[in-house]
């Protein structure tokens, strides 16, 4: 039996507004197992984290491990044995800083959580869609426009995939859950790293989206999409999507809408403002740029009319690059620029956990969930930037009841 107990802490179990301290919480082969004040237990080696900030470890609900930078068009076209090494490097990097679980957006497959389940990567848990289905030149085709296939074939790149009618989005969603996919994506509106569509066209017919969903509901799981606009995110609605990335120019009306229907919404403010301050540095068209500064502004909007509302919001930094997903823990402090902290830290825990369908197993310092847990120094309560820079103020990673780094 591995078993430790991380004693002393001030504790946020992942959903109460009360901070436990001092506190001790028991851990043995891989779960929780008490949570308590000075407890023992002969066989777990203590570590006093010295009233330290305690909680379960962070989850990233909008991540992309397959794309290495900015430079979608170059990603599709390189070797995957290279594409892999970047993604393991891109992974463990995320649970260095505290990430114990992550939710794919767009291209992360059953390889990569084959290479973590087996020791291969040190990386999160994982929780991935296989390729994102696009329509054919909508936001996910990331063809150039000057580009001309030779044969006439669909696009398939290395995130997303281009299918067209409700039979193409049926036989494509039924072959990523056959490869393993917990959930499936797909596009609903333009966006603002790509060209080939308007931020307001409208992506797929109903039909097609209405297939996507019926499909994900057979295998007990769902849809999540990426939607900026209002429009967009009425008809998810309508049609049964179940959570609404991005959700850029969300309504007051709307968010209350969705509040009701029980939907999530995935803001990703980091990402919207890295474009905006490196679009041309990355590459991007200089549309994109300013589309983004529009869409950026509104966004802060949105956010505060879900949060308004009682939407659940959860938490996705959408970030590409290795240098770039570094600040992944930026994503909190901007949100704490329109919610409460502890708010912005359900989002990051408890709530990332229901969207992942992993309620009272993830998210939570409870007995028999599992042993995902970070320590940090500071008071997120009253500055989220300590998560900035969160390998540097992370000061001990537990996922599944492993130590994974610790300087304590």
């Amino acid at each position: 039996m591995t078993a430790f107990i991380l004693a002393n802490a001030r504790l946020f179990d992942g959903v109460s507004e009360t901070i436990r301290e001092p506190v001790d919480v028991l851990v043995a082969d891989g779960l929780i197992r008490e949570i308590g004040e000075g407890l023992a237990f002969q066989e777990a080696e203590h570590i006093d984290v010295g009233r330290r900030f305690l909680m379960p470890g962070l989850i990233d609900a909008h991540y992309h491990a397959n794309t290495p930078s900015y430079d979608f068009y170059g990603t599709d076209r390189m070797p995957a044995a290279l594409l892999g090494a970047h993604a393991a490097r891109l992974l463990s990097g995320a649970l260095d800083r505290g990430y114990t679980t992550l939710r794919d957006a767009g291209g992360g497959d059953i390889g990569l959580k084959l290479a973590i389940d087996e020791g291969l990567i040190n990386g999160p848990r994982f929780f991935f869609p296989g390729r994102a289905l696009t329509q054919t030149g909508g936001h996910g085709d990331m063809r150039r426009r000057n580009h001309v296939e030779p044969c006439g074939c669909a696009y398939s790149g290395i995130v997303t995939q281009a299918v067209d009618g409700p039979d193409e989005v049926r036989k494509a969603a039924r072959e990523e859950f056959r490869k393993g996919a917990t959930h499936i994506k797909i596009f609903v509106s333009g966006g603002v790293s790509t060209d080939l569509a308007p931020l307001d066209m409208p992506h797929f017919s109903d039909a097609e989206i209405a297939v996507a969903v019926e499909e994900a509901a057979r295998r007990g799981s769902y849809v999540m999409a990426h939607c900026h606009t209002d429009d967009a995110a009425r008809r998810c609605l309508r049609l049964g999507v179940r959570t609404i990335e991005h959700g850029s120019l969300i309504e007051a009306e709307t968010a209350g809408m969705i509040a009701a229907a029980g939907a999530f919404v995935v803001p990703t403010l980091s990402a919207g403002e890295l474009i905006a301050e490196n679009a041309d540095a990355l590459g991007l068209p200089a549309s994109a740029a300013e589309k983004v500064r529009e869409v950026n502004r509104r966004s802060l909007e949105a956010v505060a009319h879900c949060a308004a509302a009682g939407v659940k919001l959860g938490l996705g930094c959408d970030l590409h690059g290795h240098e770039f997903v570094k600040t992944q823990g930026r994503e909190l402090f901007l949100r704490g620029k329109i919610q409460p902290a502890i708010d912005v830290l359900r989002s990051a825990t408890s709530i990332n956990a229901e969207i992942v369908q992993a309620e009272g197993k993830l998210g939570v310092v409870a007995p028999e969930a599992f042993a995902d847990l970070i320590v940090v120094d500071g008071d997120p309560l009253t500055d989220l930037s300590v998560f900035i820079n969160s390998s540097e103020t992370v000061a001990l990673v537990m996922k599944g009841g492993r130590i994974v780094r610790s300087r304590l």
